[in-house]
Order: structure tokens, then sequence, then C-alpha cells
């Protein structure tokens, strides 16, 4: 990964994204070390479920995201309460994704999986859940989810381009 953001460095990248929720896990590893700034995908995530006034946000993704610290840490910092699917939806949504979604298999089974898991989580409170992993919008979305969905990877692009471009403009002559 640091490796990664010294060449992207030397390229004349001005930021570092990653859509891989997953290896965010390593990004404090590396951030202090990094010749550019880093644009977190959970904070992305957190900034956009506080504009939109979400208050308890559920989690998806893989089962390495979903223990991790990558979304609480960061949903927490913002005053946000969060939960993670129990250890059975963990293991469910985790082999959905990894050997079915991952090589573009899109059973209605796995859709009612995850529907299943976002209903119960709107039961215990959540107001939002977030799709954590890149290919989970690939079956589900806010047409189809029992709560409104925080699109990790499109969140992500866009607070990219919102940065692109605010630093394009400071930096423009006549700006």
């Amino acid at each position: 990964m640091l490796s990664s953001t010294e060449k992207l460095a030397k390229c004349g990248a001005d930021f570092l994204i990653c859509p891989d929720n997953t290896i965010h896990q390593a990004l404090p590893y590396i951030e202090a070390r990094s010749p550019l700034p880093w644009i977190h995908i959970a904070e992305a995530v957190a900034d956009e479920a506080v504009a939109r006034g979400f208050r308890n946000v559920g989690i998806t993704g893989t089962r390495w995201l979903v223990a991790s610290e990558v979304y609480p840490e960061k949903l927490a910092a913002r005053g946000l309460r969060y939960q993670r699917p129990d250890s059975d939806e963990r293991r469910e949504i985790d082999r959905i994704i990894m050997d079915e979604l991952v090589y573009g298999v899109f059973k209605p089974e796995g859709v009612a999986s995850f529907q299943r898991v976002i209903q119960r989580m709107k039961q215990s409170g959540c107001d939002a859940v977030v799709l954590g992993c890149t290919e989970i919008p690939l079956i589900i979305g806010d047409a189809n989810s029992p709560l409104p969905t925080l699109d990790s990877t499109r969140l992500l692009a866009r607070a990219a381009l919102a940065h692109a471009v605010k630093s394009t403009t400071k930096t423009e002559p006549g700006r």
C-alpha cells in the first residue's frame, strides 16, 4: 500500500483513494508515512450519513470489514451509532460476497438474504445501511433495500471528485 502511494506521488497525484473497504484497516499503519493525503472511505460515508440526518447506521461488508473498526471509528467520531450483522448474518453476507458476487453470480436468494439482514437492522433501530463492499450495490440499492443505502464506493468517488474540483479551483488563476 505504501509502495503504491509513493509511485502515485511520483506520477503527480495530489491525493489518494482506495475503493476497497477492507484494506482501509491497514491505512492507520501507513498514513503517517504516506507522501500524499488520503480520502478515507468510511469518512466519506459518515459525512453523507450526517448530511442526510441519519443517526444509527447498519454496516454490511466482508467479515473482515464488519469485524474491524474501519466504520465504527469514523461513524462514532461524527456522533453516529452503528450496528453490525450478527455472527450468522456476517457469515452469510461474506459467503454471498466471496462465493457469488465477486464471480458475477447474482442470485435472488442472495438478494433476499441481504434484505432480511437489512430489515432486521431496521427493526433494531437503524435508519440507513452502509453498503461496505464494492460488490454489494450490484444486488442491493435504494430500490430494493428496506433502508436507505450508503454506497461506499459511490460516496468515495463523489468525495474524490469534490476534493479534486476544490483543489483545481484553488490553483487556477483568477478564481
